[in-house]
């Protein structure tokens, strides 16, 4: 007991004894010097604090973004697989799935510059030069139609360019309009006024799974009394329609790379790309409300009208068929691809 008591009272003397050496500084070190502390500080500002000298084009944009971008953002910007889509997607910030992307969401054009300078692209961050990260960025302004396609980006015009969504962001103030609301006291007791009743069904609401004969997964088969055999020559309705409407499916399936930048339907508005409402029959260039391309709007008055023929043309080759359009989609290699397109587009009429 004595030598575990002597122990006790040597450890504590040698702490007393080194406490007032380690709270003394280790003398090691002197604080970075300002030029030390730019080249680690690499961060660009809104107000164009921090960007370096460079400038680059929408058409070598391009090119260095199908180089270095287009495997995992499309040649588009539309995204493929899980990666972000990155163009298009404006007016879809109030829908139950808004379309995030630079053009409908990002609020500053610093941080796309930023962060494609210093962590793009992936698994290979800060391989992009200067020049490249300005040209990468007017492309992408370019393919959310926010410039045209002869622009070059540089630091002197760098904050000329506004985003649309600039002013969409504003400050959190969630702890004093909604953290009073759930922080009252909770009732414990005979807290409901009248007893609970069923409102509605499951199957009501189409979540149910159901079977192929339209009864919900998983109930008891249905027996009804066989019915009297119909005459062989009324059998079945034409194959024809069955394959319209498969064809049409796909086209839906194809489609959702292009509704990155146009839309379908009632309600419809143009975007990155004009409605594509009634766009079979309809001459080039000509639809409502938006503005086309130089070059579209050339051939729209050269009589170029939008037939079943010269859609699957410019489809299969947007830049070939009207060089220097305004689109820089890469188009559908396969033809099953575009044919199945085109039907879909033709259940829209304008």
């Amino acid at each position: 007991m004595s030598r575990s008591r002597d122990l006790l009272l040597a450890s504590v003397a040698a702490a007393c004894l080194a406490g007032p050496a380690l709270a003394d500084k280790l003398g090691l070190g002197r604080p970075a010097l300002p030029e030390e502390v730019a080249a680690w500080d690499l961060a660009v500002l809104p107000d164009g604090t921090g960007l370096p000298e460079g400038s680059g084009d929408v058409l070598t944009g391009e090119e260095v973004f199908a180089e270095k971008c287009a495997t995992c953002h499309g040649e588009f910007a539309e995204g493929l697989d899980a990666w972000p889509v990155l163009a298009g997607g404006a007016g879809t910030l109030t829908d139950a799935r808004p379309v995030k992307t630079i053009g409908s969401y990002w609020p500053h054009l610093s941080t796309v510059f930023d962060y494609v300078h210093r962590s793009m692209p992936f698994g290979s961050a800060q391989t992009v030069t200067t020049d490249e990260t300005y040209a990468i960025a007017a492309f992408l302004l370019y393919s959310n139609g926010l410039v045209e396609d002869d622009f070059e980006l540089s630091k002197e015009n760098f904050t000329t360019v506004t985003l649309p969504n600039a002013d969409g962001f504003y400050p959190d103030d969630r702890a004093q309009s909604e953290y009073p609301l759930f922080t009252v006291q909770p009732c414990m007791e005979s807290c409901r006024s009248a007893p609970p009743q069923v409102t509605k069904r499951a199957i009501e609401l189409n979540v149910t799974p159901e079977d192929p004969d339209g009864r919900p997964a998983g109930s008891l088969p249905l027996v009804t009394a066989a019915a009297p055999a119909a005459p062989a020559e009324a059998s079945s309705a034409p194959p024809a329609a069955g394959a319209d409407q498969a064809l049409v499916a796909a086209g839906e399936k194809v489609f959702k790379v292009c509704s990155a930048c146009h839309r379908l339907g009632e309600g419809a508005k143009n975007s990155t790309g004009p409605v594509l409402n009634g766009v079979i029959g309809r001459t080039a260039g000509t639809g409502e409300g938006f503005k086309y391309s130089k070059p579209m709007a050339e051939k729209g008055a050269a009589g170029l009208v939008w037939d079943a023929a010269t859609i699957d043309a410019y489809l299969a080759d947007p830049k070939g068929y009207i060089p220097k359009n305004k689109m820089s989609f890469a188009g559908l290699k396969k033809p099953e691809d575009r044919a199945a397109v085109i039907a879909y587009l033709a259940t829209f009429g304008g």
